[in-house]
């Protein structure tokens, strides 16, 4: 009987918590585990659970995705949403990842929401607004 996705995340999360962790060793370890279970298509799955988990335990976790590399300053505000949105963090971890099909702008995702700046973001918003205005 397998092990529900959720538990194996609950335990990969206290183990990832560890100050000692090894994160090369602790990336084969999952994948070894994911491998001999016959798992390895809940992979995506098991890191959300687990981003999810390490969220409850204080540790959040954002992916600031843009263009291009972020300068130094936008990382304090990204730090100061990510307080908004999580006052109880005891540690914020920012991972950035440049996506060249943004075009410009950042896109803000925690372990359970997801805030769009991006430009086509806001294009998209204006152009809904200005069709609801024409039908009006």
């Amino acid at each position: 009987m397998k092990t529900p996705l959720h538990q194996v995340a609950v335990v990969l999360s206290e183990r990832s918590l560890k100050a000692n962790l090894n994160k090369a060793k602790f990336a084969r370890e999952v994948a070894a585990y994911l491998l001999v279970t016959g798992r390895t298509g809940e992979l995506e799955s098991l890191l959300r659970d687990i981003v999810k988990e390490r969220a409850m335990n204080g540790v959040i976790e954002v992916n600031a995705v843009s263009a291009f590399t972020l300068p130094d300053s936008v990382f304090s505000d990204i730090r100061a949403e990510a307080k908004k949105h999580y006052p109880h963090a005891k540690q914020i971890i920012i991972n950035q990842r440049r996506d060249p099909d943004t075009v410009g702008g950042v896109r803000l995702e925690f372990p359970d929401c997801q805030l769009d700046l991006t430009i086509r973001s806001q294009l998209n918003r204006f152009r809904i607004l200005t069709s609801a205005e024409r039908t009006v």
